[in-house]
């Protein structure tokens, strides 16, 4: 019966879009979005906007200082093939936000697709904008394209963090084969003052091997410092990176530092030093350590 079967698709039941052929079910996937604004009132950051749909979610817990911290959830679990993401940003005039993740993400073997994470941020005049969030873990056959695009206004600060770990090397577990690529575009005042791309793909476990890459390493982590004080960490990072495989560089009004480790316990060894020495003293957030 015609009414029937229409309302059996509206419940989303087993029939039209949902059914590709007889017996096969299209495989579920994770979508997110999720967008916070933020505006400075009473000499604290407060929240302007907030939007969650689907997978994604922002919690904020309570500070009692004007920094806000935005803690992002993906309610799926972990990511794989199909899965997408999307995170927007808006710090306001004047305020100060610290955007991270509840947990690693976990990026699970993908069976067809890629996973995508989008995060758009931008960063308004005299704001603070921190994106510290941990680890991402890739297993074997896991396929990823993640993007950041940041907009800075020319007299912010912004600190970025991104970290991946090629499987865990305490489990046994290590990313053979499969995708990542990441891809970094921020721009002050309209115009581009960092790009860079990172691409590996196929035999993941033989191109990390190579010295120009890896040299056998499973953890890895880029972070970057734009803001009035980037040439004044240089001397402090690199005096804590020591013999740590890795190094930092600063040009252009911005400080980069990039680190490699055998795990992702050594890894954040040196990783939270760093990052509390470019917050000024401030730990990384709790959530961190939970």
């Amino acid at each position: 019966m015609p009414g029937r079967q229409d309302n059996r698709r509206k419940r989303g039941g087993l029939t039209g879009e949902n059914v590709q052929s007889a017996g096969q079910v299209r495989q579920q996937r994770a979508r997110g979005d999720g967008r916070l604004v933020t505006k400075a009132l009473g000499g604290r950051t407060r929240i302007a906007e907030l939007y969650q749909e689907g997978a994604a979610k922002i919690r904020l817990p309570q500070t009692f200082t004007s920094e806000m911290e935005a803690v992002i959830i993906n309610t799926a679990g972990g990511l794989t093939g199909g899965d997408r993401l999307d995170w927007s940003f808006s710090a306001g005039a004047g305020t100060f936000v610290t955007a991270t993740t509840q947990a690693c993400e976990k990026i699970y073997k993908a069976s067809a697709g890629t996973a995508e994470v989008l995060t758009r941020i931008e960063v308004g005049q005299d704001a603070r904008f921190h994106w510290l969030p941990q680890e991402s873990i890739l297993f074997d056959q896991a396929s990823l394209t993640r993007r950041l695009e940041v907009d800075l206004d020319e007299s912010a600060e912004f600190l970025a963090v991104e970290a991946i770990l090629l499987g865990r090397k305490a489990m046994g577990e290590a990313m053979e084969s499969g995708l990542v690529r990441d891809r970094w575009r921020i721009r002050r005042a309209g115009r581009l003052i960092h790009a860079e791309d990172l691409r590996l793909e196929g035999d993941v476990g033989r191109l990390t091997v190579a010295a120009p890459v890896l040299s056998g390493r499973v953890a890895f982590a880029t972070l970057l410092y734009a803001g009035p004080r980037a040439e004044a960490f240089l001397a402090p990072v690199r005096d804590l990176l020591g013999d740590a495989a890795g190094g930092a560089s600063h040009w252009n009004g911005k400080l980069v530092i990039r680190l490699a480790a055998e795990d992702g316990f050594t890894l954040r060894k040196i990783l939270i030093p760093v990052i509390s020495v470019l917050r000024g003293g401030a730990s990384v957030p709790k959530v961190w350590n939970l």
